[in-house]
């Protein structure tokens, strides 16, 4: 869209008829006093600014008197629907909101701290939303509308954007965008009360002695934040692949190719998907493999490339239980063309899999890893868990957060001893058993 479309476009502001009357007319004025050449060749930054001076020039010769809160109110309003995504722009300048969940013009959510609220602003019609929509599309090169109805995308900044449109919207057109999540550190995930010291140095025991771990949990549970944190372990000479859907894994190391998937174009060709990637990813020569999330046939060529050289990779996949996991691991390798026995999957996932660390978001919004679990079955038996690390927790009180405590679980000989060949320390805290506890071993019907 060009500069002038973009400041031209008859938007409303989302604060009401009068308040959207004023938009439209500054922003008429605005257009009418700047020289669009010039600002076609300055950078996003210097074009606000300069849009900002020209503007207040234009409410000081003309009026109306406002007050200083009221004109910076203006003329940020005025600047955000010329450039920038209006309503939505100072959502987007929240570090605080994590996602941002439009569900038609009138309703309008934002996640903070793991809560959800409604915030008082709206758009002032569906048109005005679709146009916003369009902008947002327009920078990955998508459109929507009734022939594409649905948009699944991730923008330059790095947020993941999700669009469905009318007739499949009932409510309006319906928007959510994901922002980028923060790397965190597993020492600040300890802060957060999503582990303890304990389980850090396990985890970061099996990534260092090349354990195959597969990180499970819902929606919004903290898989790829954890799988974030887990990857900064892996030594700094090693090659590492990383493959998503949407980039967001940000890894410190400096041997690291970053492969991200791409949708059709609007004629239905060109599309690369994840299980295309894992299988190029096998011919360049990788240390390591990391799969932001497998929900397809691409299952079955990781769990191959995990049994057959590359040790030490990580996965996430959703999943409610470590049981579950390996289930939903089963199921989706049977989703590939290659017509391999269900039973035969087992044997897979057996050779391949050797944790299943288990994310939960609770009721307050905290994340937890509540069950660090390693999987013992041999061949084609049925799979075979047994817990090292669960989650207790109390009773919910008046302050509805979750409180409770980590409980560390004596880990089986054949663990402890791969862990000492690898010459890594095990954690005080956990045992070593002498067999295979049988009432501490779970079995998953497969």
């Amino acid at each position: 869209m060009s500069l002038r479309a973009r400041i031209a476009a008859p938007e409303e502001g989302g604060a009401g008829r009068e308040d959207g009357h004023l938009v439209a007319v500054y922003r008429a004025k605005l257009l009418e006093e700047i020289d669009l050449a010039e600002m076609s060749s300055l950078a996003a930054a210097e074009r606000r600014i300069r849009l900002e001076r020209v503007l207040g020039h234009i409410i000081s010769r003309e009026g109306p008197v406002l007050s200083t809160t009221e004109r910076s109110q203006l003329i940020r309003r005025v600047v955000d629907e010329a450039l920038g995504l209006g309503v939505l722009e100072p959502l987007l300048a929240d570090a605080s909101i994590t996602e941002i969940m439009v569900n038609g013009p009138d309703s309008i959510f934002v996640e903070r701290a793991g809560r959800v609220e409604q915030l008082p602003l709206r758009f002032a019609s569906n048109e005005q939303l679709m146009q916003t929509i369009e902008r947002i599309v327009s920078t990955v090169n998508r459109r929507v509308d009734e022939s594409n109805p649905m948009v699944d995308a991730r923008l330059p900044t790095g947020e993941r954007v999700n669009v469905i449109i009318p007739p499949l919207a009932l409510t309006g057109p319906t928007l959510t965008i994901r922002r980028f999540p923060r790397a965190y550190t597993l020492p600040e995930l300890i802060g957060l009360g999503s582990l303890d010291e304990q389980m850090l140095m396990l985890l970061a025991a099996f990534v260092r002695a090349r354990f195959n771990v597969i990180v499970s949990g819902g929606t919004g549970s903290g898989k790829t934040t954890l799988l974030n944190a887990l990857s900064g372990l892996v030594p700094s000479h090693e090659r590492i692949i990383t493959i998503e859907d949407s980039a967001e894994l940000q890894l410190q190391q400096e041997h690291v190719i970053r492969l991200e998937s791409r949708p059709p174009n609007v004629e239905g060709k060109g599309q690369i998907t994840i299980r295309d990637l894992v299988r190029n990813s096998l011919r360049m020569r990788p240390d390591r493999i990391i799969v932001g999330e497998v929900r397809g046939g691409e299952t079955l060529d990781m769990l191959q490339a995990m049994s057959t050289g590359h040790d030490g990779s990580l996965a996430t996949v959703h999943s409610n239980s470590a049981e579950d996991a390996l289930m939903r691991l089963q199921t989706l390798g049977s989703m590939s063309e290659v017509q391999i026995p269900f039973e035969a999957l087992k044997d897979q996932i057996n050779s391949a899999v050797d944790v299943v660390v288990q994310l939960t978001r609770h009721a307050d919004g905290s994340r937890k890893v509540t069950e660090i679990a390693l999987l013992v079955s041999h061949g084609r038996e049925q799979f075979r868990i047994v817990p090292v690390t669960r989650f207790v927790p109390r009773p919910t009180g008046p302050d509805r957060v979750v409180h409770g405590h980590f409980e560390h679980l004596p880990l089986p000989r054949s663990v402890a001893e791969k862990l000492y060949v690898a010459n890594e320390p095990l954690p005080p805290a956990f045992g070593v058993a002498e067999a295979i506890d049988v009432l501490n071993t779970r079995q998953a019907i497969g």
